[in-house]
């Protein structure tokens, strides 16, 4: 028994995965636990809601066996706070997946720098946004019509977008001293999240291709969740025991 913890970027909720769970339930069977955060972060400090949020969710699922963390997006940066939660209640850690999502690097660190280091023109351009008082994210309907062909789960989508402002974005995020304390492995869904996917390769993690003309990217979860929970099982069966 394995269970699977799927992590939404603190910038939209759970419905940035679609019918993945469904699709991972289907396919990994009854000895998949599957478990779905909806995380209530809403003041500060964010990350620290965030990763208390998560641990009660985990909590109350009653985790069997294994517990694997999968963050999307900005979700990873606070994987190993969320690990360490676990730990702490003397769960099983199975592993982390960042799911074309970006890397921790130390106690301290925000999220505007860890995306300086990422992509330093968009942290760039992000800045100058959020310092005159804007908001990120806003996508729209339009915006993202041609990555999700689906109309409901595209709208169910923009619908729970969560824009932050600049406080939201320069807050020292917690970060364990003793991580990483499990095996680590990275799925690449699109070019704007090459540079982690490097960065987790040349640490020896297993790393994952999306294909470059999958669907949806980004947000493939919800543009083909079928060939997403049979890669992301695929990079499972390679961290973990589950499936062998």
């Amino acid at each position: 028994m394995l269970t699977l913890v799927l992590a939404h970027s603190p910038l939209v909720g759970p419905q940035s995965w679609g019918h993945l769970p469904e699709a991972l339930r289907d396919a990994g069977g009854p000895e998949l636990q599957v478990v779905v955060l909806d995380t209530d972060d809403r003041s500060a400090p964010y990350a620290r809601a965030y990763v208390a949020s998560a641990a009660a969710q985990i909590s109350a699922a009653d985790p069997h066996g294994p517990v694997v963390l999968v963050g999307h997006s900005g979700a990873g940066y606070l994987l190993p706070q969320v690990g360490s939660t676990q730990r702490s209640a003397r769960r099983a850690l199975g592993g982390y997946v960042f799911f074309d999502a970006g890397l921790p690097q130390g106690r301290g660190a925000s999220r505007l720098g860890l995306l300086r280091t990422e992509d330093a023109q968009f942290a760039a351009e992000l800045s100058a946004l959020l310092e005159s008082g804007g908001v990120f994210p806003t996508w729209t309907d339009e915006d993202l019509a041609g990555l999700i062909p689906d109309d409901e789960v595209r709208r169910a989508l923009v619908g729970a977008l969560r824009p932050r402002g600049l406080d939201f974005f320069t807050e020292p995020l917690p970060f364990p001293a003793d991580w990483p304390d499990a095996p680590c492995g990275y799925v690449l869904l699109s070019s704007a999240y090459a540079g982690p996917a490097r960065v987790a390769g040349s640490r020896g993690w297993t790393v994952v291709d999306w294909p470059e003309d999958g669907a949806g990217a980004h947000f493939a979860a919800c543009a083909d969740p079928t060939g997403v929970a049979a890669l992301l099982l695929d990079l499972l069966a390679q961290l973990t025991t589950f499936g062998r």
